[in-house]
């Protein structure tokens, strides 16, 4: 029999924030998670990007990365993502080659074609961009060259991309649609499948990537994880009683209603109201999560893994009372057995 594969943990943080709370606190707390995710033998730590979001503090992931890296020593510091759409790829490689020469091996460069917000926000962002698939593939073929010095002629070949250093970031494509899987396989990239976005289909997505993978200079096997919201407490009933306010924060964000994490206790009162369509909204949110103690969560946790065929999980978790955050992934690295650092 085939040894199984161990499985690697790592955390994307949307530095939430709480009803009540300050948008000052939720970057301290993501500044302590990921000091504690070091400790506890975590590989990667990604922050992500979202706009005009009041519940949500992160719009700027180059700007939080070097803060998180110059606070830990051993995780891979890198956003999840970063919005290439946005902006130029030569300031994006600008950005991460300067975070590469500061922290080298460290950096990891995710990218995401989504907006990350509403379209009016995206227009703002970058009035020029219109949502083009092969504006998207021309980025990414800049953006390579910027990272690897190897303009190729190109009408760019005169330009200098700095700082020069030993070493590049990792390349990953994140992704809740096959589309971005298949661009990761042909420039040879990392793949991450959002499925806390999408629970269909990421499975299927994450083979057609592997079976299409080419090779690149800085990837020569695919690489593949998935993202998944968790909570992982004590004992099941609490686990639940947590669940109810990721259910009743994702039903406000899918009605456009603005505000940050909602209390357990308002949560509850909040589901008893619940109307017929919502209630079934509900349901669907909960594909997007995985909910109970250590051992339940990790044998779910291990069939979606064995489902994706990939040996890395990216964890997200979002609490009202982030000692209980701190706790889901403290019990989550003992049940994997993760190795402390430190």
């Amino acid at each position: 029999m085939a040894e199984a594969k161990k499985i690697k943990l790592s955390i994307l943080d949307q530095s939430p924030v709480r009803e009540g709370g300050t948008a000052e606190q939720a970057l301290k707390e993501t500044l302590q998670l990921a000091k504690l995710a070091d400790k506890l033998g975590y590989t990667r730590f990604w922050v992500s990007e979202h706009h005009n979001s009041l519940g949500l503090a992160g719009p700027s992931p180059e700007v939080l990365i070097p803060h998180l890296a110059a606070h830990t020593q051993h995780l891979r510091i890198g956003s999840g993502g970063v919005m290439l759409p946005h902006y130029s790829a030569l300031k994006v490689a600008e950005n991460f080659r300067m975070l590469e020469a500061l922290y080298p091996n460290r950096i990891d460069l995710g990218i995401g074609r989504a907006p990350g917000t509403d379209r009016k926000t995206a227009a703002l962002l970058n009035p020029y961009n219109q949502f083009n698939e092969q504006d998207f593939v021309d980025q990414l073929i800049n953006l390579d060259r910027y990272l690897q010095d190897g303009l190729n002629g190109s009408e760019a070949a005169e330009v200098k991309v700095t700082p020069r250093s030993a070493t590049t970031p990792e390349r990953w494509l994140l992704s809740s649609s096959g589309q971005s899987g298949v661009f990761a396989a042909h420039f040879g990239m990392g793949f991450s499948f959002a499925h806390f976005i999408n629970p269909n289909g990421g499975p299927e997505m994450m083979k057609s990537y592997q079976k299409r993978f080419t090779p690149s200079a800085v990837l020569k096997e695919p690489a593949g994880n998935f993202g998944i919201f968790v909570i992982c407490a004590d004992t099941e009933e609490r686990a639940k009683e947590l669940q109810l306010s990721m259910d009743m924060l994702m039903l406000h964000i899918r009605q456009g209603k603005s505000g940050g994490v909602p209390s357990v206790e308002k949560a509850k009162a909040f589901y008893n109201d619940l109307e017929p369509d919502e209630l079934g909204q509900v349901q669907y949110n909960r594909q997007r999560m995985v909910v109970g103690t250590p051992t339940q969560v990790k044998t779910k946790l291990d069939a979606l893994a064995e489902a994706y065929h990939v040996d890395e999980i990216v964890v997200v978790t979002i609490t009202y009372d982030f000692q209980d955050r701190l706790r889901s992934y403290e019990l989550l690295a003992e049940a994997y057995g993760l190795e402390a650092r430190g």
